[in-house]
Protein backbone atom coordinates (compact mmCIF):
# COMPACT_ATOMS: atom_id res chain seq x y z
CA UNK A 1 0.00 0.00 0.00
CA UNK A 2 1.17 3.39 -0.86
CA UNK A 3 2.41 4.65 2.35
CA UNK A 4 1.21 8.13 1.72
CA UNK A 5 -2.24 7.12 2.51
CA UNK A 6 -1.27 7.66 5.89
CA UNK A 7 0.04 11.11 5.93
CA UNK A 8 -3.50 12.66 5.70
CA UNK A 9 -2.85 15.16 8.93
CA UNK A 10 0.75 16.10 8.46
CA UNK A 11 1.68 19.50 10.09
CA UNK A 12 4.38 19.95 7.40
CA UNK A 13 1.31 22.07 5.69
CA UNK A 14 3.34 23.45 1.99
CA UNK A 15 6.16 20.95 2.71
CA UNK A 16 4.31 18.10 2.07
CA UNK A 17 1.89 19.29 -0.56
CA UNK A 18 5.62 19.49 -2.34
CA UNK A 19 5.47 15.35 -1.77
CA UNK A 20 2.62 14.92 -3.33
CA UNK A 21 2.74 11.32 -5.05
CA UNK A 22 1.36 10.62 -8.43
CA UNK A 23 0.02 6.92 -9.36
CA UNK A 24 -1.23 6.00 -12.48
CA UNK A 25 -3.75 3.02 -12.43
CA UNK A 26 -4.54 1.23 -15.91
CA UNK A 27 -7.77 -0.28 -16.02
CA UNK A 28 -9.23 -2.53 -18.82
CA UNK A 29 -12.45 -2.94 -19.89
CA UNK A 30 -13.65 -5.83 -21.81
CA UNK A 31 -16.84 -7.21 -23.11
CA UNK A 32 -19.12 -7.74 -26.07
CA UNK A 33 -20.05 -5.10 -28.55
CA UNK A 34 -22.58 -2.47 -27.61
CA UNK A 35 -23.16 -3.18 -23.89
CA UNK A 36 -21.98 0.54 -22.50
CA UNK A 37 -18.33 0.10 -21.99
CA UNK A 38 -17.72 3.55 -23.60
CA UNK A 39 -20.67 5.19 -22.44
CA UNK A 40 -19.30 3.86 -18.88
CA UNK A 41 -16.00 5.49 -19.46
CA UNK A 42 -16.96 8.68 -20.50
CA UNK A 43 -19.84 9.16 -17.55
CA UNK A 44 -17.19 8.44 -15.08
CA UNK A 45 -14.35 10.63 -16.93
CA UNK A 46 -16.97 13.43 -17.95
CA UNK A 47 -20.23 13.02 -16.28
CA UNK A 48 -22.22 13.12 -19.60
CA UNK A 49 -24.02 10.62 -21.24
CA UNK A 50 -25.13 10.65 -24.93
CA UNK A 51 -27.03 7.58 -26.73
CA UNK A 52 -25.61 8.08 -29.71
CA UNK A 53 -21.90 7.11 -28.96
CA UNK A 54 -20.39 5.67 -31.77
CA UNK A 55 -19.08 1.67 -31.06
CA UNK A 56 -15.38 1.68 -30.39
CA UNK A 57 -13.39 0.53 -33.32
CA UNK A 58 -10.34 -0.84 -31.63
CA UNK A 59 -9.18 0.69 -28.48
CA UNK A 60 -10.66 3.40 -26.91
CA UNK A 61 -8.69 5.40 -23.81
CA UNK A 62 -9.35 8.13 -21.44
CA UNK A 63 -8.27 9.45 -18.20
CA UNK A 64 -9.36 10.74 -15.01
CA UNK A 65 -7.53 12.39 -12.13
CA UNK A 66 -8.62 12.13 -8.27
CA UNK A 67 -7.33 13.33 -5.03
CA UNK A 68 -6.87 10.72 -2.35
CA UNK A 69 -5.16 12.44 0.59
CA UNK A 70 -2.08 13.22 -0.28
CA UNK A 71 -2.05 11.28 -3.63
CA UNK A 72 -2.80 12.37 -7.14
CA UNK A 73 -4.22 9.05 -8.59
CA UNK A 74 -5.00 9.04 -12.73
CA UNK A 75 -7.26 6.31 -13.95
CA UNK A 76 -5.75 5.36 -16.82
CA UNK A 77 -9.17 3.46 -18.76
CA UNK A 78 -8.74 1.30 -21.77
CA UNK A 79 -11.80 0.05 -23.58
CA UNK A 80 -11.52 -2.58 -26.32
CA UNK A 81 -14.36 -2.31 -28.72
CA UNK A 82 -16.05 -5.89 -28.40
CA UNK A 83 -16.45 -7.00 -31.83
CA UNK A 84 -14.38 -10.41 -32.78
CA UNK A 85 -11.94 -8.77 -34.90
CA UNK A 86 -10.52 -6.07 -32.24
CA UNK A 87 -9.71 -9.69 -29.74
CA UNK A 88 -5.96 -9.27 -31.56
CA UNK A 89 -5.57 -6.02 -29.75
CA UNK A 90 -6.68 -7.54 -26.22
CA UNK A 91 -2.90 -7.55 -25.31
CA UNK A 92 -2.97 -3.85 -25.59
CA UNK A 93 -5.73 -3.28 -23.05
CA UNK A 94 -4.78 -6.19 -20.59
CA UNK A 95 -0.94 -6.04 -19.95
CA UNK A 96 -0.01 -3.61 -16.86
CA UNK A 97 -4.03 -3.23 -15.86
CA UNK A 98 -4.28 -3.17 -12.45
CA UNK A 99 -7.66 -3.81 -12.99
CA UNK A 100 -9.97 -5.43 -15.37
CA UNK A 101 -13.61 -4.65 -15.63
CA UNK A 102 -15.53 -7.65 -17.31
CA UNK A 103 -19.17 -5.97 -18.29
CA UNK A 104 -22.36 -7.30 -19.86
CA UNK A 105 -25.28 -5.79 -20.65
CA UNK A 106 -27.95 -6.93 -18.07
CA UNK A 107 -30.99 -6.52 -20.61
CA UNK A 108 -29.12 -9.14 -22.68
CA UNK A 109 -28.22 -12.35 -21.24
CA UNK A 110 -26.15 -13.74 -24.33
CA UNK A 111 -23.63 -10.81 -23.19
CA UNK A 112 -23.34 -12.19 -19.90
CA UNK A 113 -22.73 -15.86 -21.28
CA UNK A 114 -19.90 -13.84 -23.15
CA UNK A 115 -17.93 -13.18 -20.21
CA UNK A 116 -16.68 -16.77 -19.41
CA UNK A 117 -14.92 -16.10 -22.98
CA UNK A 118 -13.33 -12.75 -22.30
CA UNK A 119 -12.57 -13.70 -18.92
CA UNK A 120 -10.57 -16.52 -19.98
CA UNK A 121 -9.03 -14.79 -22.75
CA UNK A 122 -8.43 -11.37 -20.45
CA UNK A 123 -5.98 -14.04 -18.27
CA UNK A 124 -3.58 -15.61 -20.56
CA UNK A 125 -2.40 -11.72 -20.73
CA UNK A 126 -2.75 -10.98 -17.08
CA UNK A 127 -3.48 -13.30 -14.71
CA UNK A 128 -3.04 -10.45 -11.71
CA UNK A 129 -5.01 -8.25 -12.32
CA UNK A 130 -8.34 -7.75 -9.86
CA UNK A 131 -11.22 -8.45 -11.76
CA UNK A 132 -14.59 -6.83 -10.90
CA UNK A 133 -18.24 -8.26 -12.82
CA UNK A 134 -19.88 -5.45 -13.89
CA UNK A 135 -23.92 -5.43 -15.22
CA UNK A 136 -24.38 -1.86 -17.26
CA UNK A 137 -27.79 -0.82 -18.59
CA UNK A 138 -29.87 -1.43 -15.36
CA UNK A 139 -32.26 1.59 -16.15
CA UNK A 140 -33.46 -1.08 -18.59
CA UNK A 141 -32.88 -4.29 -16.46
CA UNK A 142 -35.11 -2.37 -13.87
CA UNK A 143 -38.23 -2.91 -16.17
CA UNK A 144 -38.05 -6.86 -16.31
CA UNK A 145 -40.07 -9.16 -14.44
CA UNK A 146 -38.91 -9.50 -11.06
CA UNK A 147 -38.50 -13.52 -12.02
CA UNK A 148 -36.28 -12.64 -14.78
CA UNK A 149 -34.24 -10.31 -12.59
CA UNK A 150 -33.81 -12.98 -10.35
CA UNK A 151 -32.38 -15.79 -12.90
CA UNK A 152 -30.07 -13.29 -14.31
CA UNK A 153 -28.58 -11.91 -10.92
CA UNK A 154 -28.04 -15.16 -9.60
CA UNK A 155 -26.16 -16.42 -12.98
CA UNK A 156 -24.17 -12.88 -12.46
CA UNK A 157 -23.40 -13.93 -8.70
CA UNK A 158 -22.06 -17.70 -9.60
CA UNK A 159 -19.88 -15.84 -12.35
CA UNK A 160 -18.60 -13.66 -10.06
CA UNK A 161 -18.12 -16.13 -7.41
CA UNK A 162 -15.80 -17.80 -10.09
CA UNK A 163 -13.79 -15.39 -11.05
CA UNK A 164 -13.39 -14.23 -7.14
CA UNK A 165 -15.05 -10.69 -8.18
CA UNK A 166 -16.97 -8.05 -6.92
CA UNK A 167 -20.03 -7.67 -8.62
CA UNK A 168 -21.82 -4.25 -9.40
CA UNK A 169 -25.32 -3.34 -11.50
CA UNK A 170 -24.98 0.24 -13.11
CA UNK A 171 -26.65 3.05 -15.19
CA UNK A 172 -24.88 5.23 -17.22
CA UNK A 173 -28.01 6.95 -18.40
CA UNK A 174 -29.45 7.14 -14.95
CA UNK A 175 -25.62 7.53 -12.89
CA UNK A 176 -26.40 4.93 -10.90
CA UNK A 177 -23.18 3.15 -9.24
CA UNK A 178 -21.11 4.73 -11.45
CA UNK A 179 -19.02 6.68 -9.14
CA UNK A 180 -19.05 4.35 -6.40
CA UNK A 181 -17.62 1.75 -8.82
CA UNK A 182 -14.23 3.22 -9.31
CA UNK A 183 -14.50 4.35 -5.25
CA UNK A 184 -14.63 0.38 -5.18
CA UNK A 185 -11.52 -0.45 -7.26
CA UNK A 186 -9.85 2.42 -5.45
CA UNK A 187 -10.02 0.48 -2.13
CA UNK A 188 -9.43 -2.87 -3.58
CA UNK A 189 -6.20 -1.39 -5.52
CA UNK A 190 -4.89 0.23 -2.12
CA UNK A 191 -6.39 -2.37 0.21
CA UNK A 192 -8.33 0.91 2.09
CA UNK A 193 -11.74 0.39 4.26
CA UNK A 194 -14.53 0.78 2.24
CA UNK A 195 -17.56 2.37 3.69
CA UNK A 196 -20.22 1.97 0.76
CA UNK A 197 -23.09 0.15 1.22
CA UNK A 198 -23.43 -3.32 0.23
CA UNK A 199 -26.80 -3.87 -1.66
CA UNK A 200 -28.01 -7.59 -2.44
CA UNK A 201 -31.80 -7.18 -2.52
CA UNK A 202 -33.08 -8.56 -6.17
CA UNK A 203 -34.55 -5.40 -7.92
CA UNK A 204 -32.22 -3.02 -6.92
CA UNK A 205 -28.48 -1.96 -8.64
CA UNK A 206 -26.55 -4.86 -7.02
CA UNK A 207 -23.20 -3.54 -5.20
CA UNK A 208 -21.42 -6.92 -3.68
CA UNK A 209 -17.80 -6.12 -3.34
Amino acid sequence: MDPSFDQAGDAQGSQSAEKKNSVVLKIGMVGDSQIGKTSLMVKYVEGSFDEDYIQTLGVNFMEKTVQVRNTEITFSIWDLGGQREFVNMLPLVCSEAVVLLFLFDLSRKSTLNSVKEWYHQARGFNKNAIPFLIGTKFDQFAQFPLEEQEEITNQARKFAKAMRAPLIFCSSARSINVQKLFKIVLSRVFDLKCTIEIISEIGSPILEY
